[in-house]
């Protein structure tokens, strides 16, 4: 059975229900306090959700209006505005830092250039030689203490020696938009941001006056089971425009859509090819390859080029990734210090991919052959759910949809695992055993059975026992 693939955006909108679902049981498996999530399409949102709570402490629960502090993707900000002022002939990329912030001039770190500073390439020191204001011990700079921490100890590096990631480098950036512009950093990133795009749950800088707004963020767990506290929200001050920003994901897709082409509310296409462009490809120690260009993260996810960046701010860990070209955008907010929104986002993208993948192939799962839910065996949890028309099982277990995904297909009459190269029950048949109310009262992938997760005992999973 073939049929001719839905649009793009009326895709999106059918996987709310699929992504929602193995969201859920991703946190709820993690010990996660609360998840936010929005996915959008070139500028518009399709649809959003928010997952468990937003103050342990509270009990209160989170929503799809609560504020995130954002952290680093305040970056991404940063360098818009930049380029904003580059096009408006403010500044060049090529300046020198002490052209406009005179207190540098004469130091090391004077001489880093706007485009070194924007790339993490001008070996600036990440967060100065005390950086306990991430863990609240004292306040996070103000000017006066920036400006001190870039004069005696800024540079750690020679310009362009190693891609060094650096919030202060970001501090300093701020104060050039300040002195370009005559306006505070809030002020000037207002009207060149959050005013054209309307983001009315966005801002630079923590805002006292909406603390009933904001979601609190809490404490990593370090051990299985160990309670969470409440982590209370602080200004960033000086390192606004490297950390200081708040949001909520509905907002984030918006803004995320304008680093689509074509979108030139913000920048020109030509801009955002100099800030999407590739600065820096190194391999840290035991890790993948990363990539980085200006402001902006940039990777491959599930056959996607994409643009973005995450945020770590005490209590809160987000992520947002963007497809400058087909325009989509995926950003997942959390409110724990260890927070699996890197997971989540790119998570997201897969079962996209999934979903993309099976909708052009064009092979429906027929009505008849057709169920979802949730099912639980002795070796754990998965869920069966449409990915673009195609019936799929997600494993719970897995630590991603890729490696836990396997597409029902539709073979005489019945559905079987799809014929594949695989250690698990490739090839083989799914059955499903209803009850005379035609309600389902187990299924088999393959060799083992599962039952519906609400009847299956959850205290005696070593044993498939039916609870009453």
């Amino acid at each position: 059975m073939t049929s001719a693939p839905p649009s793009r955006l009326e895709l999106l909108t059918t996987l709310r229900e699929p992504i929602v679902r193995w969201i859920e049981g991703q946190a709820l498996s993690r010990g996660a306090t609360g998840v936010q999530v929005a996915v959008g399409y070139r500028g518009e949102l399709v649809w959003e959700h928010a997952w468990g709570l937003a103050n342990v402490e509270t009990g209160e629960a989170l929503t799809t209006d609560h504020l995130f502090r954002i952290a680093s993707h305040s970056k991404t900000f940063t360098a818009v505005a930049i380029m904003q002022l580059v096009e408006s002939g403010g500044l060049r990329l090529d300046d020198r830092a002490a052209a406009h912030v005179p207190e540098l001039a004469g130091t090391p770190i004077g001489t880093a250039t706007v485009r070194e500073l924007l790339g993490h390439q001008a070996g600036t020191i990440r967060d100065s030689s005390d950086g306990d204001f991430w863990q609240h011990a004292f306040p996070f700079p103000d000017r006066a203490e920036l400006l001190r921490i870039l004069r005696e100890e800024g540079r750690v590096f020679a310009a362009n020696q190693h891609f060094k990631y650096s919030n202060i480098g970001y501090g300093l950036l701020g104060l050039i938009i300040e002195a370009v512009t005559g306006e505070s950093y809030d002020a000037a990133t207002r009207r060149l941001i959050v005013e054209p795009l309307g983001l009315s749950d966005t801002g630079s800088e923590y805002d006292p006056a909406r603390a009933a707004d904001y979601a609190a963020g809490h404490t990593a767990r370090l051990a299985a089971g160990q309670p969470r506290a409440v982590i209370p929200h602080v200004d960033t001050r000086a390192l606004a425009s490297a950390t200081g920003w708040y949001a909520n994901a509905r907002d984030l897709v918006r803004y995320g859509g304008a680093h689509v082409f074509g979108d030139e509310t913000l920048l020109s296409d030509a801009s955002k090819r100099v800030l999407q462009r590739e600065e820096s490809r190194f391999t840290p120690r035991d890790r993948p390859e990363a990539r980085y260009g200006l402001g902006l993260d940039l990777s491959k996810i599930a056959d996607r080029e994409v643009v973005g960046h995450s945020g770590g701010y005490p209590g809160h860990i987000t992520r947002t990734w963007i497809d400058p070209i087909d325009g989509l955008v995926v950003t997942v907010l959390t409110n724990d210090l260890d927070g699996l929104a890197g997971p989540l986002a790119a998570g997201v993208l897969q079962l996209i991919t999934l979903a993309t993948r099976a909708a052009d192939a064009g092979e429906k799962t027929p009505d008849e052959l057709r169920f979802t839910g949730r099912f639980a065996g002795a070796w754990g949890a998965y869920d069966i759910v449409d990915l673009g028309g195609t019936l799929h099982a997600l494993s719970l277990r897995a630590p991603d949809p890729f490696s836990g995904a396997s597409r029902l297909v539709p073979r005489d009459g019945r559905l079987v695992l799809e014929e594949e190269p695989s250690f698990a029950e490739a090839g083989e048949p799914v059955t499903v055993t209803r009850g005379a109310d035609g309600a389902i009262e187990s299924i088999r992938l393959g060799a083992m059975t599962a039952w519906p997760i609400d009847r299956f005992d959850l205290t005696r999973p070593h044993v498939p026992f039916l609870g009453a």
